[in-house]
């Protein structure tokens, strides 16, 4: 994974006028990757944010009790028709397999969100990342409103890592040491979240601060 940024300034003062650049995330050969969109475009739709995807790849966005059909790019057409417009925001996870041979690199490219940002996210099952182009661990870095039981499923390396759940103020997980359970997201991955209950993950967010 790879990321630049520029950030726009004036005179002797120093401040953020916006923040853009591109991040670069590796789906594995003949594999499955979970990734979130990080930066923001003018729609965050699919043509937008993949303009260039390759006809080697499907998207599968999650439904909230299901999967859409696989996604893909044929030439400039985007396959269902229609699918071009489905948006991909930040905070958003989804899905998207590699049948190539060899790894294919995705390069995010867009504006930072900053300010005060939110994401929903029910009850059950949903796929999350992070708002920002932040890699840490997924509380205590990128602020998950984790409650107690809430289930966190990290992909990668076309694997699923040990489930980790929260206890109390710890996060255990099968194998990981005391204090080393928390998972760690990277920038332009996303994650499975069981929650016990509906939440909201909000982030105050400036690149001047971080």
């Amino acid at each position: 994974m790879t990321a630049a940024f520029t950030v726009a300034s004036q005179a002797q003062t120093v401040y953020s006028v916006n923040a853009v650049g591109y991040v670069n995330v590796t789906v594995p050969a003949n594999g499955f990757a979970i990734l979130s969109n990080p930066l923001n475009q003018p729609t965050n739709s699919l043509s937008a944010v993949f303009p260039d995807f390759p006809s080697t790849a499907n998207i599968f966005l999650w439904r909230g009790t299901a999967f859409s059909s696989g996604i893909r790019k044929v030439g400039a057409n985007w396959l269902p028709v229609g699918s071009a417009t489905n948006l991909v925001n930040p905070g958003e996870g989804f899905f998207v397999q590699n049948t190539a041979a060899t790894p294919l690199t995705l390069t995010f490219v867009g504006e930072v969100p900053q300010g005060d940002l939110s994401v929903q996210y029910p009850a059950g099952f949903s796929l999350l990342g992070s708002q920002v182009p932040q890699t840490g661990k997924v509380e205590t870095d990128l602020k998950l409103p984790a409650k107690s039981n809430d289930k966190v499923y990290a992909f990668t390396n076309n694997a699923y890592l040990p489930t980790a759940t929260k206890v109390g103020a710890n996060w255990v997980a099968a194998g990981a040491p005391a204090g080393q359970a928390e998972p760690v997201i990277g920038v332009g991955h996303g994650f499975w979240l069981q929650s016990t209950a509906a939440g909201n993950w909000t982030r105050t967010f400036s690149v001047n601060s971080q």
